[in-house]
């Protein structure tokens, strides 16, 4: 913990002599799950985003991206959870790319820990890999790896209806024409409110502070997130299956 401390101390140091762009963002997603067995389930993912420039301060002047992606989950035992996922991005404008256009394919593979489970309290460790090929200004594509680890707290206020949530996470990736040379990539705190509609279908809205340093150059996010998700949404297509939910969901804020 302290090696992680003085790192990022030393980030934020440097980052002090260095221009810093200070840009507001709105991420909007929307989430559909299906169980298909007490240990696997499906999701679907679909979000667009919008961003701020430092000419005009309004978060929705650019859509910055839009995605689709889709999961596997396989739910180990209790606390573990193992998933994989494969997305592509419709990149324009993402302030932390060296580029207007860049179209991506993504796969990631990612684990997912209880750490604490105490009557209240929730907090996981989540640890994801991932696999980008981003499309660069000369037409070709570039392979960037990324690793992410993430610590998330959920606290519920009263039993399956309302919950907060926080979260940090750190980012590290290999140097790329696209993506530049910085091996740190960024880091992510979120702090936000999850309300339960009802057995299946749930509303998040968060905060997110995002420090992306860069070389002269810094990039300061503050981002408006809302989320919808929708649990065991294809029931009609595929045969109707509910989970019993167990300590690494509750941790995510999956009530």
């Amino acid at each position: 913990m302290k090696q992680i401390i003085c790192f990022l101390l030393l980030i934020f140091n440097t980052s002090v002599f260095s221009q810093t762009d200070k840009l507001g963002q709105f991420w909007n997603e929307y989430v559909f799950t299906k169980d298909l067995s007490q240990k696997w389930s499906i999701e679907v993912d679909a979000g667009l985003n919008s961003s701020s420039t430092p000419q005009d301060k309004n978060m929705f002047h650019n859509v910055t991206q839009v995605y689709f992606r889709g999961w596997a989950h396989y739910y180990m035992v209790e606390r573990w959870k193992v998933s994989v996922f494969y997305a592509y991005y419709f990149n324009k404008n993402v302030p932390e790319l060296n580029q207007k256009n860049a179209s991506e394919s993504r796969t990631a593979v990612q684990a997912t820990y209880n750490l604490v489970k105490l009557p209240k309290i929730k907090i996981n460790l989540r640890g994801r890999f991932e696999d980008r090929h981003i499309e660069n200004d000369d037409n070709y594509i570039e392979a960037v790896q990324r690793f992410r680890f993430q610590v998330k707290a959920v606290y519920p206020i009263n039993e399956n209806t309302f919950y907060v949530f926080a979260s940090d996470e750190l980012f590290f990736k290999t140097k790329s024409k696209v993506c530049g040379p910085d091996f740190f990539d960024r880091n992510r705190v979120s702090l936000g409110l999850g309300f339960a509609v009802s057995d299946n279908i749930q509303i998040e809205a968060a905060y997110a502070n995002e420090i992306m340093p860069r070389d002269g150059n810094d990039k300061l996010v503050n981002a408006f997130q809302l989320k919808g998700i929708f649990n065991n949404f294809f029931s009609t297509i595929i045969k109707s299956y509910k989970r019993k939910k167990n300590e690494v969901d509750i941790s995510e804020g999956r009530i």
